[in-house]
């Protein structure tokens, strides 16, 4: 019997090939002293991670669920994985640039010359859907292995894998048997769950060696943990990819036989949960903003460390979708006003802020403080709300104020939901806490990152008078409206309250842009879903800004 209760056939070259998408022959028992295995997500290969920019909490574990879809989830469909960058045919030509980790890479490289070494990529990817992009991104880089090994859904010997570790697990077993002679094998693994899983295994089976009269004896193991990166899609690629995912399970959910991963769930749909409302900064404003107020504010010590988030990326107008009546009064979505810094304050060198006001004295805007304010960032602990704190402001020279552009819009996370096909309301529409859809309790895909299973969502923008009275200002040039002043509606609802949790690295993980030229591809050109263009209102470009469903349209889906 092995180690997992299977029953084995004899441990020969033969037998070990049938692992193998390689079709590859394999070297001599007796040449071989040492065996390196390398895993392939984010080990070798950095494969992108669903974006927490993008998708709420919920649906970022969702995603990654095995029967969350009818076909299978993140980790089960091809074309995510072929998504990456700009699309396989066109990252083949320059193999995959940037998307490797370059140290493990290199490991390869050297494994490639070792004369007494096997080298083996092993992979939960399913071999049925994988075995073609896997086997291309690999010969891109000209790496070669003497067996690549992709989960099958029966095993040689007809095992059945529960689980990507107990499929793992029955393969190293089968290898190491097979190659007896071999007095050493290194795997290299970035999941803290599977290295644990590895070393408890090598344990067990050298216990049972050490015991036995067989050829194998107890073989020197050690699993190497590989740092785990986070890279995400293009954002409209992604939206793209799981609104395909979306497309396909709605075909097959209904019919048991098409329905592969007996997915309990009915007929699903891409929703749109909006954090909040304001006027958006843009990235090369807000990079100002931090470089020319933020940075010469922090104290010494702050500023050399990482503890502070820079932020200045909108103008607050509301911590929740703006009803008709106040985008109106802040000029309508998409309207762009020039905004200039008249002050600078922090509280308990916790959170810095600028407050501004828009160059023209005759401009209309509307915010729900009295004063609009731009938090330019924070430390841990400290919440956007807390800028009311701040006591003391500090005066800027107007000569020599910075003067910077914010165009009205919203901030969104999209989420997937059963289709209710109720509509009109306004918890449906933005993700009411009251209506949470109902997780899976079935199987995961063992390549789901841990820190991705409980995310929560979180609205850091609450509303500025969230313990009291909110005073909502409609400013007419420099003039108030008396009539908007009353009482407020205390903290904002919707999917900014809660627990926050990042995923995987944050949620500002390694990503990829849509530029082709060698400078920005790797990890520099990411874009944010909210610097595409979107409709707005009145039909009117948002250069950059505005819904931060980008470029794609969300129809009924």
């Amino acid at each position: 019997m092995s180690l997992n209760g299977i029953a084995s056939a004899s441990h020969t070259i033969t037998n070990l090939k049938r692992w193998s998408v390689a079709g590859k022959e394999l070297p001599a028992v007796s040449q071989i002293k040492s065996i390196h295995v390398y895993d392939f997500d984010n080990t070798l290969f950095s494969s992108p991670l669903p974006n927490p920019q993008l998708w709420n909490g919920s649906t970022i574990g969702y995603l990654q669920t095995y029967e969350g879809f009818a076909n299978g989830g993140w980790w089960h469909d091809q074309n995510i994985l072929s998504a990456t960058g700009e699309g396989a045919d066109i990252e083949e030509t320059r193999a995959w640039a940037g998307w490797w980790n370059e140290q493990v890479v290199r490991l390869v490289e050297l494994s490639m010359k070792q004369k007494d070494a096997i080298t083996v990529l092993l992979t939960g990817r399913g071999e049925d859907n994988f075995t073609d992009i896997i086997k291309r991104i690999i010969a891109s880089r000209k790496l070669e292995f003497d067996l690549i090994c992709l989960k099958p859904e029966v095993g040689p010997n007809g095992q059945q894998f529960p689980s990507t570790i107990t499929f793992k697990q029955s393969f190293l077993e089968s290898l190491i048997t097979t190659y007896h002679q071999a007095d050493e094998i290194r795997v290299y693994e970035d999941r803290v769950k599977h290295v644990k899983g590895f070393r408890e295994f090598f344990a067990k089976v050298n216990e049972r060696y050490s015991q036995s009269q067989g050829d194998r004896k107890p073989i020197t193991a050690e699993v190497i943990h590989i740092a785990e990166g986070t890279v995400h899609l293009d954002p409209v690629t992604e939206v793209a990819e799981v609104q395909k995912l979306v497309n396909e399970h709605n075909k097959r959910y209904h019919d048991s036989a098409k329905n592969h991963t007996k997915s309990p769930y009915g007929r699903l749909k891409i929703k749109r949960s909006v954090l909040y409302t304001g006027y958006l900064i843009n990235e090369k404003d807000a990079n100002r903003l931090v470089s020319e107020l933020l940075q010469p504010a922090l104290p010494a010590g702050i500023a050399e460390g990482n503890e502070v988030k820079p932020l200045a990326n909108i103008i607050m107008i509301t911590p929740r979708p703006a009803p008709k009546s106040i985008l109106r009064k802040a000029g309508g979505m998409g309207k762009k006003i020039s905004w200039r810094v008249t002050g600078l304050g922090h509280w308990d060198h916790k959170l810095w802020a600028a407050r501004v006001e828009p160059v023209s004295a005759n401009e209309t805007y509307y915010t729900e403080t009295s004063v609009p304010v731009v938090v330019l960032g924070l430390r841990r602990g400290a919440r956007p709300v807390d800028a009311n704190r701040i006591q003391k402001w500090h005066p800027v020279d107007p000569n020599n104020s910075l003067v910077f552009d914010a165009v009205v819009g919203e901030r969104a996370l999209l989420r997937v939901d059963e289709d209710s096909s109720v509509g009109g309301d306004w918890g449906n529409q933005y993700g009411n806490k009251n209506n949470k859809r109902r997780h899976p309790t079935g199987r995961q895909d063992e390549d789901m990152p841990e820190t991705t299973r409980n995310t929560h969502d979180s609205n850091p923008f609450q509303a500025l008078g969230e313990n009291g009275t909110s005073i909502r200002v409609y400013h007419g040039g420099r003039s108030h409206d008396p009539g908007s002043r009353g009482r407020g509606r205390g903290r904002g609802s919707g999917p900014g309250r809660g627990r926050g949790a990042s995923s995987r690295g944050g949620g500002r993980g390694r990503g990829r842009g849509g530029s082709t030229n060698e400078s920005s591809r790797g990890y520099h050109g990411y874009r944010s879903l909210d610097e595409y263009q979107m409709n707005s209102d009145n039909g009117n470009s948002h250069d950059g800004h505005g819904s931060s469903n980008g470029g794609v349209q969300l129809m009924d889906y």
